[in-house]
């Protein structure tokens, strides 16, 4: 593993991290992750850009430019939303403020930040969603005689039957998926709030295969995650990146015959997506709400804002799929910036 070219940065991201967010701050584990994940996808931007290594990214490099391209490059490459791209903002700001109090001599960086405006955001403004012609046609691209075309399906499947946030998903073990006459995925919220969505039938037949596939050998109560990548043997939880890339490899191809598909297709999409096709079914909005897990009604009120044919189009067609085959799992390396992340709290 190469030299750490700035101790002090990696050393105040690993005390920032570790000991003051959750000792502190008492802040949670969700809010922990959220700052852990602005502050590396900003580091490993700077890298990029700066054609290093993450062991040479300093502090100079954090500055108010790169900071300012860092936003622009969430929301143009990483299709993120204002909402996204402002609270990154608002964590590398808290970061900052933390190390202008642990050392003044650092005050001017935090000065510098602080000059970036947040993005402004209309709450009701149109919301982006697919049509469910658009969802099926996602759907149809993974190849399910292969077991990433398996994973990958399923995964969009539950995804667009709970209308699950990307890291409640992310986030969900073995035992959250609850096997019976109703059932249920356990879902980890905002503000560590616990709720339960019911799964569909034709959702649960794909969960079946999946669980054959790739946790036969493990028990219902198993706390594994329940999505996984595997690299030299050992399983991973699955990552933000990994979802998104796969997104938007199956959105580019079902594209060509569907021009419904929208050209960003993102995680929160098919939250948004599965939103306004209740909605437009009927499902009355405090009942929306509490699927979502929205803490205020006014939040949901976006999607009755956003729907303009709720009154005259309504869509009946079932996401059933039938989903054979299974090849292995690709090898995956890891590097000495995976260490350094882990060593510094960013992993």
């Amino acid at each position: 593993m190469g030299r750490i070219k700035d101790e002090e940065l990696f050393q105040m991201i690993h005390d920032y991290l570790k000991d003051y967010l959750p000792k502190q701050r008492g802040s949670s584990p969700n809010t922990i992750r959220a700052y852990r994940t602005a502050i590396e996808q900003f580091l490993d931007f700077t890298a990029e850009q700066q054609g290093i290594t993450l062991t040479d990214v300093t502090f100079d490099m954090l500055n108010c430019e790169n900071l300012t391209n860092f936003l622009k490059w969430l929301i143009t490459e990483k299709g993120c939303s204002s909402a996204t791209r402002n609270h990154r903002l608002a964590s590398i700001r808290s970061f900052f403020s933390y190390v202008a109090a642990g050392n003044p001599e650092n005050i001017f960086r935090q000065v510098s930040l602080s000059k970036i405006p947040k993005q402004k955001t209309d709450k009701f403004a149109g919301v982006e969603y697919m049509s469910e012609d658009a969802v099926q046609a996602v759907l149809k691209q993974p190849n399910t005689q292969t077991r990433l075309g398996v994973r990958d399906q399923f995964f969009m499947i539950l995804l667009y039957d709970t209308g699950a946030r990307i890291q409640e998903m992310l986030d969900l073990k073995v035992c959250d998926i609850k096997v019976g006459k109703v059932p249920v995925a356990t879902l980890l919220g905002k503000g560590s709030k616990v709720r339960s969505v019911p799964l569909m039938p034709e959702t649960m037949a794909h969960y079946q295969n999946y669980m054959n596939l790739f946790h036969s050998d493990e028990k219902r109560f198993s706390t594994e995650p329940l999505f996984y990548v595997e690299r030299y043997g050992m399983r991973n939880p699955m990552s933000d990146d990994n979802v998104r890339k796969f997104l938007r490899k199956y959105g580019a191809v079902a594209r060509r015959n569907c021009p419904d598909v929208p050209t960003n297709i993102h995680p929160h999409l098919w939250r948004h997506s599965r939103a306004m096709h209740l909605y437009q079914h009927g499902m009355d909005l405090t009942l929306i709400s509490q699927w979502l897990g929205h803490s205020n009604l006014e939040t949901t009120l976006i999607y009755a804002h956003a729907d303009t044919e709720q009154k005259r189009k309504a869509i009946e067609k079932s996401m059933g799929r039938k989903v054979t085959g299974g090849i292995d799992i690709p090898r995956y390396s890891v590097t000495d910036e995976d260490t350094i992340k882990r060593l510094y709290g960013l992993k």
